[in-house]
């Protein structure tokens, strides 16, 4: 019975009762390969195979990292990183305003780090009550925050990790990570850093070269110093070209032809023993590829089963967003001119498909290009999109110390109009808000919130403003879609917060700009230019409404799955 209790998991109690063990090399779970390549590099010698990502640069996969230089561990009396632990709950919450479709997981190196990152948490959903139904959702994945010991079998989309430990008030860092410097640290590392599937981000108050192994002992903390190492500098894991050249003649044959059409081609894409023959680069973002094609060349024939070959392998890289068309030689060697003619076509229509889902640069910027996997905080932003940004409004308070409760209607109307001549159409809600921050006012009443509505009645009477579906629109002025970036309150990346109006400008610019769009494809495109990360089930009911309301007004059409631009009625005319 003792000796069972010493043991530290049922791995390890089946390997001491002398049970024979098997290495499971392939890996499955991490959408991006980043997000698994620490492990494999530390703990598993490199044996996984590990599948390719298509898109190694994409912002939304992989490994994030987000370095918080003010976070102070109060090692001597909270043991709590506040900073990192008050980061780490905004995260959370942006995360349930913009992603609520992706489930999400936080993890802390210490107990006491986990408490204080629940009491951010607790205190902001307070304050946004429009984020419930995301902690009240996913009943089979739900959200959780807990300890590096209580992270075991717990696998989500995102996953947040806050490291805590970081340099005292005085400067000083200790070199004691928690548990993860006892014995068997490595092991709960290598678990808590394999959970996420699609993105993990790691919140630090320190970089990999505070990390003094001479001072910080264990297997666990050397860990930890190439993991940070990895995020900030994304040296390894990267879906690359493997350096080696098409495996056969066949493959080479096929490269030569479609380079011929002005396609450029990447032989054995991939690392960690899963390759794929030829890579298409994609022509319209640098770093990533349009389709991967398969070729029945050498390594086909050397896969042991037919089931390797063919129905598991592609399954496996479709269900991590490669686009796959396969050539075989016989039809390569009997039929070529019209082999070549079905990857062409193929390659055309994954281009297609990713143009109306991939925003368009500004014009006059430069195209970005990432130099990485791994996302760093300190790199310059991503442009998503061309849009328009969001503005908010300025105010200018009355000179004097009034109290906002003490002003009349009349004496607020004009910051009101201020605030619809900058940011129409709008929320009432957001109206409010930007009154009551003009104060100093955390957060508003009853009171105030009736004050500035019948301040905002008045603010439109007379004037071209007016309210419509729920919001204030300005009738002089054409309605545009804006984009709204991570700078900006939380509340305006509430989808329940977008404007009909600037909804429906959004689906017809979409429309316009690729002369139609699949019916299922446009309310990922609108959501990419209103600037969200994600399309949740709730951002995704909000277009389809609307893209009905179109349809049914004759302002756009839909044939064959396609929506189209009927008419050029202005798309903040009100919908009957």
């Amino acid at each position: 019975g003792a000796a069972v209790k010493d043991i530290e998991s049922i791995l390890g109690l089946c390997g001491a009762r002398g049970i024979s063990q098997r290495m499971l090399r392939w890996h499955y779970r991490s959408r991006h390969h980043s997000l698994i390549a620490v492990s494999n590099h530390e703990f598993y010698d490199d044996r996984l195979f590990i599948i390719p990502s298509p898109c190694p640069a994409n912002p939304e996969l992989g490994l994030k990292f987000t370095y918080l230089p003010d976070g102070v561990f109060d090692s001597g009396k909270t043991a709590v990183n506040r900073v990192e632990a008050r980061r780490v709950a905004e995260a959370v919450l942006e995360h349930a305003s913009e992603c609520s479709d992706l489930t999400l997981g936080v993890a802390a190196f210490s107990i006491r780090q986990r408490d204080a990152i629940q009491e951010e948490i607790e205190l902001l959903r307070r304050e946004h009550p429009e984020t419930e139904a995301f902690f009240n959702g996913n009943p089979h994945e739900p959200f959780f925050i807990k300890n590096l010991e209580n992270v075991q079998g717990d696998e989500r989309d995102v996953i947040f990790i806050s490291i805590g430990y970081g340099r005292d008030p005085s400067g000083y860092l200790a070199m004691r990570f928690g548990p993860l410097s006892g014995e068997g640290g490595e092991r709960r590392l290598n678990v808590l850093i394999s959970r996420a599937k699609i993105r993990c981000e790691v919140f630090t108050s320190i970089k990999s070269d505070d990390v003094d192994l001479d001072r910080g002992k264990g297997l666990g903390v050397a860990a930890l110093k190439s993991f940070l190492r990895f995020a900030e500098t994304g040296q390894m894991g990267v879906a690359r070209r493997s350096g080696d050249e098409a495996d056969s003649p066949f493959e080479e044959a096929v490269r030569r032809e479609l380079e011929k059409h002005g396609h450029r081609l990447d032989p054995q894409v991939g690392e960690a023993g899963f390759f794929i023959d030829l890579a298409v680069r994609d022509p319209s973002s640098e770093g990533a590829y349009s389709i991967g094609i398969e070729c029945d060349g050498a390594a086909y024939h050397s896969s042991r089963s037919a089931r390797d070959r063919d129905r598991l392998r592609q399954a496996v890289l479709e269900d991590h967003g490669w686009i796959i068309h396969r050539i075989w030689s016989t039809d390569w060697f009997n039929r070529p001119e019209r082999e070549i003619s079905r990857a062409l076509a193929a390659i055309e229509e994954a281009n297609r498909r990713k143009r109306i889902n991939r925003p368009r640069p500004k014009t006059g910027e430069p195209p970005q290009t990432p130099a990485a996997t791994v996302q760093r905080e300190s790199a310059e932003p991503t442009q998503v999109d061309e849009g328009t940004p969001y503005v908010l409004a300025q105010l200018d308070l009355p000179i004097g110390n009034f109290e906002l409760q003490n002003l009349t209607p009349g004496q607020i109307a004009r910051h009101v109009t201020r605030v619809l001549e900058i940011e129409a159409p709008i929320h009432i809600d957001e109206i409010v808000l930007r009154i009551r921050s003009a104060w100093g006012y955390e957060r508003s009443g009853s009171r105030i919130h009736e004050l500035v509505s019948k301040a905002a009645t008045l603010a439109i009477a007379r004037s071209p403003f007016a309210k419509e579906e729920g919001f204030f629109v300005n009738r002089s002025r054409q309605v545009v879609p804006r984009r709204r970036d991570q700078s900006l309150p939380l509340s305006l990346r509430n989808p329940d917060n977008l404007p009909p109006q600037e909804v429906r400008a959004a689906i017809l610019e979409i429309v316009e700009r690729h002369l139609g769009v699949p019916m299922d494809e446009i309310a990922g495109a609108v959501a990419r230019l209103f600037g969200f990360k994600a399309t949740s089930a709730q951002l995704r009911a909000i277009i389809e409404a609307q893209i009905r309301r179109l349809l049914k007004a004759g302002i756009a059409v839909e044939t064959d799955g396609i929506v189209r631009r009927a008419s050029s009625a202005n798309p903040g005319t009100p919908l009957v």
